[in-house]
């Protein structure tokens, strides 16, 4: 199976994606974007994107283009993120962009961009750093 029906088969299993609307835009090596629609089912009490669901596109967007880069039957597992949220999440669209930095064997650093659009315009909100471990012979994870 190629890299991207991996990771689209993948996505396609995550109920928490489905549960915030979120959509597997764009797939390639090494790299993957994930959109989220505003609305009040993932919003806090202000009216912007909730933090929590702004990370958690970024961090599948990392995890993703992880994914992308390792060999069939390794899985990928987050050990930890740090989030940088720079501006209130408010737009028509909000965009995570995920890339590997530094692929490893075991280790894989990934960073996600997250933008705000509105009206073709594109704002940075926030930044995920993230390290990412490759999983290999182990029940239930796996590509």
């Amino acid at each position: 199976m190629v890299a991207e029906e991996r990771v689209r088969s993948s996505f396609a299993r995550q109920g928490l994606m489905e549960t915030l609307g979120a959509t597997l835009v764009r797939v390639a090596p090494g790299a993957v974007e994930i959109a989220l629609r505003p609305g009040p089912g993932v919003s806090q009490q202000h009216g912007f994107v909730h933090a929590g669901a702004i990370s958690a596109i970024a961090d599948s967007a990392a995890g993703y283009a992880a994914l992308s880069l390792m060999p069939a039957g390794t899985g990928v597992l987050t050990t930890e993120f740090k989030i940088n949220l720079l501006a209130p999440a408010a737009g028509e669209r909000i965009v995570a962009r995920g890339r590997v930095v530094k692929a490893g064997r075991t280790l894989t650093l990934a960073q996600s961009e997250v933008f705000a659009e509105t009206a073709g315009q594109e704002k940075l909100i926030a930044l995920l750093t993230a390290t990412l471990m490759a999983v290999r012979g182990r029940e239930g994870v796996s590509d």
